[in-house]
C-alpha cells in the first residue's frame, strides 16, 4: 500500500534508513527552533531604515566634531584668543567678506569678527561645546535620579505618600524662577548651573516614571512573579524598566534640548554662565542685532543653538520610536 502512495526510490535511502527508530531526547523535544532576536540590533535596524535619520545623525556628527574636535585642533584658548585683536580697531565687527579680505582665507573668518576682533566662527564652536556638555551632564543626572526614584516611588506606598507631597510643592514653583534664584545665590559657574538645573529637575521625570510603573506593576505576569516570591527590585529591573526603554529614550530626547534652551535664556537675560557658552555669545552680541552689517554676530550663535537643539530632539524622538518593540515587526 505504501508503494502505491509513495515512491521510495526518490529518497535515495534504504528502507532501514527510512524507517529506523529515532532516540527520544527530552531536552531536544523541548527546544524551540526560532530565529535569534536581538533587541538593540532590531532598534538600530528600524532606526536606520529611515533615510531622514541617517541625514540627521550625520548632521549631529558634524555638530559634535565642530564643537569638540575643532577647538582642540586649533588649540583654542578662551582666555587669550578672544582678545588677540582687541587693540586693533579695524578688526572689530567685520562682515565675513571684510574679515576674509583683512585676515586672508581660512574657515575661522567665514562668519566675520565680533566686538573684540575675535573670530565669530571659533567662538561659536567653543561655546557649543560648553552648552552641549552642560545639557548632557544635566540630562544624565536628572534621568538617572528620576528613573531610580520613580521606580521606587511607584512600588512603595509609604514613599508614594511622602514624594507626592514633595512633588505638589516643588512642581508648583516655576522652574525657571527656581533656577534663577539658585544662580543668583551661587556664582554663575558651570557646576553651579548644573546644580541649579538638577536640584529639582529630576522630580518631574520621577513622577512620570512613577505613573508608568503603577500602570505596569499590577499586570498578570508581575503579580505572578510576586506570588512566586520574586524580589521587588528584580521585578522592577527585569520586568518593568526594560518595558519603559522607549519612554525613557523619548524623555531624554526632550530633556537635552531643554537644558540648552534654559542656558541660552538665562545667559540672554544676564543670569547665565560666565564661560563663553552659546547663551553668553548671544547675550554679548544682542546689541549687534540692530546695527546694519553686524547682524551675523547675533544670528549665527542663535542659528547654531537652534540647530543643535532641533537635531538632538529629532534624533532622540526617532530613536525613541525605534526603541518601541511594536515597531520591530
Amino acid at each position: 500500500m505504501a508503494d502505491n502512495l509513495y515512491n521510495l526510490d526518490e529518497f535515495n535511502m534504504s528502507e532501514e534508513e527510512l524507517f529506523s527508530p529515532v532516540d527520544r531526547d527530552s531536552l531536544e523535544s523541548e527546544r524551540i527552533t526560532a530565529p535569534r532576536y536581538s533587541y538593540w540590533k532590531s532598534v538600530f535596524r528600524v532606526f536606520f531604515r529611515k533615510k531622514i535619520n541617517i541625514i540627521v545623525l550625520s548632521l549631529l556628527a558634524v555638530l559634535i566634531i565642530f564643537s569638540y574636535v575643532y577647538p582642540a585642533v586649533i588649540s583654542y584658548n578662551a582666555e587669550v584668543d578672544p582678545y588677540v585683536n582687541l587693540m586693533d580697531g579695524s578688526a572689530k565687527h567685520l562682515t565675513p567678506s571684510q574679515a576674509l579680505a583683512k585676515f586672508g582665507g581660512g574657515i575661522k573668518w567665514i562668519l566675520g569678527s565680533g566686538a573684540s576682533g575675535e573670530s565669530t566662527f571659533d567662538a561659536i564652536w567653543y561655546g557649543s561645546s560648553i552648552s552641549i556638555s552642560l545639557a548632557l551632564i544635566c540630562a544624565a543626572i536628572n534621568m538617572l535620579v528620576g528613573v531610580v526614584i520613580g521606580a521606587v516611588w511607584g512600588f512603595s506606598r509609604k514613599f508614594d505618600v511622602f514624594m507626592t507631597e514633595v512633588y505638589n510643592v516643588v512642581a508648583n514653583v516655576p522652574y525657571i524662577l527656581l533656577i534663577s534664584v539658585i544662580v543668583l545665590i551661587m556664582s554663575a559657574s558651570f557646576w553651579s548651573m548644573v546644580f541649579a538645573l538638577t536640584v529639582t529637575g529630576w522630580i518631574g521625570i520621577a513622577y512620570f516614571i512613577r505613573t508608568q510603573v503603577i500602570i505596569i506593576r499590577d499586570r498578570e505576569y508581575n503579580l505572578a512573579s510576586r506570588c512566586l516570591g520574586t524580589p521587588i527590585t528584580r521585578i522592577a529591573t527585569k520586568n518593568i524598566l526594560p518595558f519603559l526603554t522607549s519612554v525613557i529614550v523619548t524623555l531624554v530626547a526632550t530633556e537635552i534640548p531643554s537644558y540648552i534652551s534654559y542656558e541660552v535664556f538665562l545667559s540672554y537675560i544676564g543670569m547665565g554662565l560666565k564661560d563663553m557658552s552659546l547663551g553668553k555669545l548671544i547675550e554679548a552680541s544682542q546689541n549687534a542685532m540692530l546695527v546694519p552689517g553686524w547682524e551675523i554676530e547675533f544670528w549665527s550663535p542663535v542659528a547654531v543653538a537652534s540647530i543643535i537643539a532641533v537635531v538632538l530632539y529629532v534624533v532622540g524622538q526617532n530613536l525613541g520610536d525605534a526603541s518601541d518593540p511594536r515597531t520591530h515587526m
